[in-house]
């Protein structure tokens, strides 16, 4: 019942929401796995994100995509933490525990899931990045063979941005990098995934948003 729940939520609100209400320019689709293992990492600007790459995959593939998230946000609500679990598939993250963080997502990978990570950490201002945090790089170290797919999303920002309730829908714009291959160190591997990062921005030729 949950996987078909989740299936009807993606092929019916998300799809309305995301490719014919808001409209979405991709570049690069191709590139996105076609099976698991696979890292997707992202920028985040809004609750947007993760309902958008998620409708960029086929649906065979949605009972393999968890996209990683702090289990104490969820908390808070226990609609919300039931919703997020089962109907989005977040693969929960316990940040206050003394457990490893990445045993989770290490499972996962070696069960075939295609993890969406944001290296951000939470929810930035719109249309601005942050610098990325180097769990990723952990992760890609201890699963070295697993691909990492770059993905820069432009426009999510504003058409619902942190803190508010109010979709405005604009056209966003997502581009989807080639895999970015472990290179040995998390250093190393930081500058390269965020240069990746860089080129898909400037790909787009964005003006600042103010």
């Amino acid at each position: 019942m949950i996987a078909l729940l989740r299936r009807l939520f993606f092929a019916g609100p998300v799809r309305l929401l995301i490719l014919l209400i808001m409209g979405l320019n991709v570049r690069g689709r191709d590139r996105l796995p076609a099976s698991g293992p696979a890292i997707i990492v992202a920028n985040h600007n809004s609750h947007l994100d993760t309902l958008t790459l998620i409708s960029l995959m086929p649906p065979a593939l949605l009972p393999r995509l968890r996209p990683v998230a702090a289990l104490d946000y969820f908390l808070k609500n226990r609609v919300l933490a039931w919703f997020a679990l089962n109907i989005i598939g977040i693969l929960p993250i316990d940040r206050a525990g003394g457990a490893n963080p990445l045993t989770g997502s290490n499972r996962a990978l070696a069960e075939g899931s295609i993890l969406i990570l944001y290296p951000e950490g939470s929810r930035g201002l719109p249309e601005q990045r942050s610098a990325f945090k180097r769990g990723v790089a952990l992760l890609v170290k201890e699963n070295p063979a697993v691909p990492v797919i770059p993905v820069f999303m432009h426009g999510l920002g504003k058409a619902l941005p942190k803190g508010t309730k109010l979709f405005v829908p604009f056209v966003c714009d997502v581009f989807v990098g080639a895999p970015v291959p472990w290179t040995g160190d998390a250093r190393s591997y930081m500058a390269a995934l965020t240069a990746a990062m860089d080129g898909l921005e400037a790909e787009g030729h964005f003006p600042p948003w103010e």
